[in-house]
């Protein structure tokens, strides 16, 4: 995804390819949220027991098993938000925006402390 126009392509293929299917009637916010969340957990199932050191050196297979997860987390999360009519480009800005407030530069530079701790 390069830009947001690269989104919404994504979002009218996937509309698209429920519809073909007859899906979009399981594509409910809750159902679509459960997948998400198993999606999710099979990423951290590639990484469970390695070490840090080893979950930056991935084998080539892990790193397509990997890549196909997260395409499944990234396709799963843009159609929960196509249901819910969320603009994901937008959302992601308005957050963004409010994490550089929570997390100043001068404050939280190098830290992994949470905004509240800071």
């Amino acid at each position: 995804m390069s830009n947001s126009s690269d989104l919404l392509h994504l979002k009218q293929q996937l509309r698209a390819f429920a519809e073909q299917r007859n899906w979009d009637q399981f594509h409910t916010p809750k159902n679509l949220s459960m997948a998400l969340s198993g999606e999710v957990a099979e990423i951290t199932e590639i990484f469970q027991w390695l070490t840090p050191e080893q979950s930056e050196q991935l084998s080539v297979e892990k790193k397509q098993q990997l890549e196909e997860e997260i395409a499944d987390v990234m396709m799963y999360l843009v159609r929960l938000a196509d249901k819910c009519d969320i603009d994901i480009s937008d959302a992601c800005q308005r957050k963004l925006a409010k994490n550089n407030e929570k997390y100043p530069v001068d404050k939280c530079y190098g830290s992994a402390k949470k905004y509240n701790e800071l």
